[in-house]
């Protein structure tokens, strides 16, 4: 009884991976494994990466927030503690946006911050 292997779809199976590293260098994009490495490293880069894209957002939120407290006379540690003990819930997002789009705003919630 002859082995039964079904080429079809291992076949279809490397034709998504090779089609998925499109655009990779050399043998990269056409050499089945160097290309399956490729693509299984990619993953872990995009896994790794959604994680690191929240830290830097929010790193680059604290400089703007940090530079138009700065502006006001507070440093980003006084400002963060002062809403905190104000009771008033902003998150660092908002806070960035307005800090940098909107500094008259920013000024109105740090004025209502130093005199509570």
């Amino acid at each position: 009884m002859p082995r039964s292997v079904n080429h079809v779809a291992s076949r279809n199976r490397r034709k998504k991976v090779l089609s998925l590293t499109r655009g990779n260098f050399g043998a990269r994009r056409n050499v089945w494994t160097v290309a399956k490495n490729t693509w299984e490293k990619g993953l872990q880069y995009a896994y790794r990466d959604r994680k690191n894209k929240k830290r830097s957002f929010r790193a680059l939120w604290i400089q703007r927030i940090n530079a138009g407290a700065r502006l006001e006379g507070m440093s980003y540690s006084q400002l963060m503690g002062a809403l905190h003990k104000a009771g008033i819930e902003i998150n660092r997002k908002v806070l960035a946006d307005l800090a940098m789009n909107q500094p008259q705003a920013f000024k109105a919630i740090v004025d209502k911050v130093k005199n509570a």
